[in-house]
């Protein structure tokens, strides 16, 4: 039996805004004191007041523009009414049938075919505080309470577990690249509830929701799980639920926590105590975009020698696709274009990522720019180092943390003790009066026979092992 899959993702996406969504306290993801960032409003204290943080405001037009959406220049919060421990207020502000944006796609390739999955609305919200489980009670943690959540929803475009990884990731990459958030899984930042239905036909069947899903792996695992369940329960003529089922992380499965809520069941309410939100269109056009990754993608085509593999490797990360390019730019100024761009990407990728992951570090640790990896490989280009030393001065520079200027300077340097010898021998040759004061105590003649050795080998020579040398050589002559 042939089935046909549609799923559908819910994305909350955590604001990186300096101040909660309705009021003054601080927006801090690493806040480890609990109940800390907190005050009148986001605990939901009677006849208090919300105002719309304008930022977050900025923040989720950002995005929306870059999924080519449609802007609701006319949109308004409501109260989502349903209990939870964790919101105090015992309703969400949120926004309901008029939300900020809606109508737009997502680009991404799979199996190197671009797929586009249509956008159906983004919205804005605020997060729940945290829940804490012990033994036989729980403790409840408000400094995540009011935070920015954005909420993007698909339609349900998605034909495999493996389609809506690659969805997500490449959402992350260009939230990442317009700076909204960090969108870190692991830090709760981002997470994913993911709707799926099964058929026979080119038909939706019954919608099943998985909710709270926090990382990747998750997600992939759960669509997964669901299918294989839907499936077997329609081969045997078995009915699906419409529901809301969890996901179990020790045992990759989902299981049945309630009946789908529709949003009737929610009693939404416009919020009576904000205004309506209302968007001009110099508002609008005053928000303006870096450059998002599929046009990266493209401008790397065409500039660079490199597979859309690479390329998409590349751009994965902004940081990342930045350093490529400077380190590039940095080149054609040193050795003009006589390198290849796949050189460049070879040592980033296969040598120097995976030493930082070897060494537990990343770019920004370590002391190391485009201009040092320029310099780096033009000193190769030039046959002043083969591959080898270049892989071993990469590695103390991640391993050590040492400069790669300092390790190209040692590497070069005169330290054979009998060609230093011939050139201190030459020194006092050709500077006998510098000799002749050294003998008659005067410090600075040293100094000046060091000169000399110094000029002639362009500082390339142990410092220390020369000075020894012409001291030893200068009292025997005495």
């Amino acid at each position: 039996m042939n089935f046909n899959i549609f799923i559908g993702l819910e994305i909350h996406l955590e604001l990186a805004t300096k101040s909660k969504m309705f009021c003054s306290c601080p927006n801090i993801a690493d806040e480890i004191r609990p109940n800390f960032n907190i005050c009148e409003v986001c605990t939901g204290q009677p006849g208090v007041l919300p105002v719309v943080n304008k930022q977050a405001v900025i923040f989720a037009l950002k995005l929306a523009k870059a999924l080519n959406c449609q802007i609701n220049k006319i949109s308004y919060f409501a109260r989502k009414n349903y209990f939870y421990p964790d919101l105090p207020k015992n309703y969400q502000i949120s926004q309901y049938d008029l939300p900020l944006a809606f109508n737009g796609n997502l680009s991404f390739y799979f199996n190197e075919e671009l797929k586009n999955i249509r956008i159906k609305r983004i919205h804005l919200e605020e997060d729940t505080g945290k829940l804490l489980h012990l033994s036989n009670y729980s403790l409840v943690d408000f400094n995540r309470s009011g935070v920015p959540l954005l909420e993007l929803v698909t339609e349900p475009d998605i034909k495999s577990a493996e389609e809506a990884k690659l969805c997500v990731e490449e959402l992350i990459t260009i939230i990442r690249y317009l700076e909204i958030s960090e969108a870190n899984p692991e830090k709760g930042q981002i997470r994913f509830e993911a709707n799926i239905s099964l058929s026979t036909d080119n038909n939706l069947g019954t919608k099943v929701e998985v909710k709270n899903l926090g990382s990747l792996k998750s997600l992939k695992d759960a669509i997964n799980y669901e299918i294989e369940r839907q499936k077997n329960l329609i081969l045997r003529g078995e009915k699906i639920n419409q529901e809301t089922r969890g996901f179990d992380e020790k045992k990759r499965t989902t299981f049945s926590q309630r009946h789908k809520e529709t949003s009737e069941d929610y009693r939404y309410f416009p919020e009576p105590d904000l205004p309506f939100l209302e968007l001009d269109d110099d508002f609008i056009k005053s928000i303006h975009l870096p450059e998002l990754p599929n046009q990266k993608r493209e401008r790397f085509i065409k500039e660079y020698n490199l597979s859309l593999k690479e390329i998409n490797i590349l751009t994965k990360d902004r940081f990342v696709s930045n350093f490529y390019e400077k380190t590039i730019s940095e080149l054609k100024e040193e050795i003009d274009n006589n390198f290849e761009t796949r050189f460049v990407y070879n040592l980033l990728v296969n040598d120097i990522f995976g030493l930082l992951e070897k060494y537990n570090q990343n770019l920004l640790t370590i002391n190391f720019s485009p201009h040092h990896f320029a310099h780096l490989i033009s000193e190769y280009y030039k046959g002043n180092l083969n591959i080898k030393l270049v892989k071993k001065i990469l590695t103390e520079v991640i391993e050590h943390n040492h400069n790669v200027e300092d390790l190209l300077t040692k590497l070069n340097k005169i330290d054979d003790v009998q060609e230093l010898t011939k050139l201190v021998e030459e020194s006092i040759e050709k500077n006998s009066q510098a000799v002749q004061d050294y003998k008659e105590g005067k410090k600075n003649a040293l100094q000046f026979l060091v000169g000399y050795i110094m000029k002639k080998t362009k500082g390339q020579v142990d410092i220390n092992i020369l000075k020894d040398l012409l001291i030893k050589k200068l009292e025997e002559n005495f």
